[in-house]
């Protein structure tokens, strides 16, 4: 089979981590008989340089016409760099949150795992982890305060800025049903996580996620308060499955759920929408300052493209036999210098793609 991957290297150390995830890919291929043909397209700060601005629409139908997108990183250092002196719709970022909005990207799934082979480097005590844990956040990517309208300005000499939380109970219940639909395939429990005591959007959120979950009766639902479930992720976090939550409430809860396994240079995130067409990158940013140095860790990329072939492509095995060549390579050992611990073989990026490539046989 033949696929068309749209290839957005970005900035800092994304070209070095998404080379590494088409090496891998390529092993795949080779073994399974499929050709993944590489288009590249500009994207965040090197868009910016290049083009004036953090995506073109030119790119965008690139990425359209693809059959999925695999992401590397965007952005700089704030304080550093000059893109952060550019209005906020034409920083890095921007053009993140444009091609989710234009490819219709509104679920975002982003797994929190603790491998085994990890597991000293969880922060957590030992108690705690038990023999590990796994879950799912389940984020809605296109609506609430992100996208809503927003303006900076003086009233009565006064500075002021609004940000609105906008969501209709269409928004919620698709992705509720992403999220029961996921659980299905787990442990059959999700966990819906809004603001209810104070904010309106969260009140609807919990009103149409009950409605949904009416449709799910084998899936126990649980509901949480965003401040509550922050704590409770470090305090027990194998009570949860799947959580459900919006964009804002998403961003920060997926972020802690990504440190408390280690290291957030092992996960990988998934973007989708109402077809096979998704955006798959890791949950780590652009890590500008060790760019170009060959230490970047490339699994969470790795993995983003095994989730591309499972969610996109409907490549079950090959995306099975990606996962179990990562822990081979690190049950042997092998560690870039975010997850190096005592005992281990210190390698660079480039060492841990040709070591997990050779393991898909």
């Amino acid at each position: 089979m033949d696929y068309k991957v749209t290839l957005i290297p970005g900035d800092g150390i994304g070209p070095e981590i998404v080379r590494e995830a088409c090496k891998v890919l390529d092993k795949v291929g080779a073994v399974y008989g499929h050709n993944f043909q590489y288009t590249e397209i500009l994207m965040g700060g090197c868009s910016i340089d290049a083009c004036g601005v953090p995506l073109t629409d030119e790119a965008i139908a690139i990425a359209k016409s693809g059959d999925s997108v695999l992401l590397g990183a965007v952005g700089g250092n704030v304080g550093q760099s000059n893109w952060y002196q550019l209005p906020p719709n034409l920083r890095p970022e921007a053009g993140l949150l444009k091609i989710r909005k234009e490819l219709g990207l509104f679920c975002n799934l982003r797994p929190a795992v603790l491998f085994r082979q990890l597991k000293n480097a969880c922060p957590l005590k030992d108690e705690l982890i038990g023999d590990g844990f796994d879950f799912l956040v389940v984020r809605e990517l296109t609506g609430g305060v992100y996208f809503g309208p927003r303006e900076t300005k003086v009233e009565n000499g006064i500075r002021k800025a609004v940000d609105t939380m906008p969501y209709d109970e269409n928004e919620i219940r698709r992705i509720a049903k992403w999220a029961f639909d996921v659980a299905m395939k787990r442990n059959k429990k999700v966990c819906s996580v809004d603001k209810a005591n104070v904010l309106d959007t969260s009140r609807l959120w919990r009103q149409v996620v009950k409605e949904v979950a009416a449709e799910y009766p084998e899936v126990e639902l649980t509901d949480m308060l965003v401040d509550n479930c922050a704590m409770q992720m470090v305090k027990d976090p194998r009570q949860f499955d799947v959580v459900l939550t919006e964009n804002m409430f998403g961003d920060i809860l997926s972020d802690e759920a990504s440190m408390v396994t280690g290291s957030i240079g092992m996960l990988s995130s998934a973007s989708l929408g109402e077809t096979k067409l998704g955006l798959y990158e890791p949950s780590h940013g652009s890590a500008p300052d060790i760019a170009g140095q060959n230490k970047a860790n490339p699994i969470a990329t790795i993995l983003s493209a095994a989730m591309m072939l499972r969610y996109s492509f409907d490549l079950m095995e090959e995306a099975d036999k990606i996962e179990e060549a990562i822990n081979k390579v690190l049950d042997q050992g092998y560690r870039t210098i975010d997850i190096m611990s005592e005992g281990c073989t210190l390698i660079g990026t480039k060492e841990m793609g040709d070591l997990i490539a050779a393991q898909i046989v």
